[in-house]
């Protein structure tokens, strides 16, 4: 992932804190090619495998591997800011060199901190997501459909790593909410229809009064879209591609509109279309849209759509990055947004993809919403 700019930070990790330790030289060379194959093993499992999404290894190698990525993006993060420190600190010594001791203690204390930090991050990325309850207020909600509970699962990243006995989990946390619907936002899976055959099993044991109602995400386009809806299917979902369903609940109705990832048109399928996603719904039904990305968040609000449901950004990962990962998605990165009369909920995600598994300060979640009537 961003390859050029993996190198580049390599190379200054590599000038500024590998080739200033007082070791042997080829210690020093030893380090610098391990950190390369650290920092390009996306590359390299792509190479190997013909995909960085989904590598076919055991747990243990992909939890491994994750935190070492994990600890050259924060090690990298940290001396990005000792060296700040540092050059601020000569600055207001006016030019006085900075004990040769001193800067060579920071250097141990920022891989030792950025290991650290990258550790923990794994441990609560692979963990199974905690509850979170937030309330939707919506105007004109059919007095049926006050108290109406829907959960939101979404990036759960299925995979070696987000395997069969963590959904098995997740299907059980959400299962004990007892929802009226269960709605998926895209990116469930990492890997092929065969080779996910066992992990998604648990899927199909979701239950929901109104049933499981998915859209896709850019990760169902990398390992092909039309094989794994036919597998969604199988398991008992209902996968809106550019289509609505229409929830009858006690004399209330809801629509539910699902669109298409932006990726779609890459691999010669229909992009997200809400148009297209509304034709034939009811005009007097609250509509909630199911689309992977935050994208699009003005055109739906002015398409007349209520809540609009996405995942795709993970919540940022990492609290302080997730500003970064907010510029990247046109604003939006975690939580509640009010764009005019529409609502945008953008979820922290279910799981996480394993070529980045960390979590710090941002919550995996399964979001278990209320609807009730604006006020």
């Amino acid at each position: 992932m961003f390859f050029p700019y993996v190198y580049l930070a390599y190379l200054y990790l590599v000038l500024r804190l590998i080739v200033p330790l007082p070791l042997h030289r080829f210690t020093r060379i030893g380090l610098g090619l391990a950190l390369l194959l650290v920092c390009q093993h996306h590359m390299i499992q792509k190479w190997v495998f013909g995909t960085m999404f989904s590598p076919e290894i055991p747990r243990v190698f992909i939890v491994l591997l994750g935190w070492l990525y994990c600890s050259f993006l924060l090690v990298l993060l940290l001396q990005l800011l000792a060296d700040l420190a540092l050059l601020a600190a000569w600055v207001l010594r006016r030019g006085r060199a900075i004990d040769a001791r001193l800067t060579l203690r920071l250097r141990y204390a920022v891989v030792a901190a950025g290991t650290l930090l990258s550790a923990v991050g794994v441990g609560q990325a692979i963990q199974a997501p905690e509850v979170r309850r937030v309330e939707l207020a919506i105007r004109d909600l059919p007095p049926a459909l006050d108290g109406f509970r829907m959960v939101q699962l979404t990036d759960l990243h299925i995979s070696r790593l987000m395997h069969g006995d963590w959904v098995r989990e997740v299907v059980e946390r959400s299962n004990a909410l007892r929802p009226d619907l269960v709605v998926i936002t895209g990116d469930l899976i990492d890997g092929s229809p065969q080779a996910r055959a066992g992990d998604v099993r648990p899927l199909a044991d979701l239950a929901a009064r109104h049933g499981v109602i998915a859209s896709l995400g850019n990760h169902e386009y990398y390992f092909g879209a039309e094989r794994w809806t036919r597998t969604f299917e199988g398991l008992g979902m209902r996968v809106l591609v550019n289509r609505h369903a229409t929830i009858d609940h006690e004399g209330g109705r809801l629509t539910i509109a699902g669109v298409t990832d932006r990726v779609a048109p890459r691999f010669g399928m229909e992009g997200p279309s809400t148009r297209r996603a509304l034709e034939g719904a009811a005009p007097d039904a609250p509509v909630v849209l199911l689309s992977h990305q935050p994208i699009g968040v003005a055109a739906n609000a002015e398409s007349g759509i209520d809540v609009q449901l996405s995942g795709h950004t993970h919540g940022g990962m990492i609290r302080g990055v997730d500003q970064v990962v907010k510029r990247a998605n046109g604003g939006y990165v975690s939580g509640s947004y009010r764009v005019k009369r529409m609502q945008l909920y953008v979820s922290n995600g279910t799981g996480l993809w394993n070529g980045f598994p960390i979590r710090l300060g941002v919550p995996a979640e399964i979001t278990e919403f209320i609807l009730r009537p604006a006020r």
